[in-house]
């Protein structure tokens, strides 16, 4: 074998092995779609812009074989267009009484001023919900 075969094996060796290295480290720490949507909220919460909105509708979902999902359904005008929106509050039950929130509850509404149907009602910091 000559050298220069050689050092383009140990080379070839060395780059599939650091790539293997990255690919699982990626893998390790990806985030969960949990830690996707708390880091959403954050983000919203302490630089989204405040509208008012309505609380139109509470819905606890039962999924075959998941828990049960509580959706906070709204709505809320942003530069005359009107949204209407939907949260998971299920991660929040301690921060959401869904059975205080009633249809016509006033609320704020934080949303990215950059794409405004991004919106929440609630994150783990801040709450627009009103009673």
């Amino acid at each position: 074998m000559s050298p220069t075969l050689r050092l383009y094996s140990i080379l070839a060796l060395t780059v599939t092995g650091i790539s293997l290295g990255v690919t699982l480290w990626v893998r390790r720490h990806r985030k969960t779609p949990e830690q996707q949507e708390q880091e959403r909220r954050l983000r919203i919460s302490e630089e989204g812009r405040i509208t008012d909105g309505t609380v139109i509708d509470v819905s606890e979902l039962a999924l075959t074989g998941a828990p049960e999902l509580q959706l906070l359904i709204y709505q809320y005008d942003v530069a005359g267009v009107s949204y209407e929106a939907s949260q998971d509050v299920t991660h929040l039950r301690h921060l959401v009484d869904l059975h205080t929130c009633r249809v016509g509850l006033p609320a704020s509404i934080k949303y990215d001023p950059s794409n405004p149907g991004n919106s929440i009602v609630v994150a783990e910091n801040w709450t627009g919900l009103r009673h």
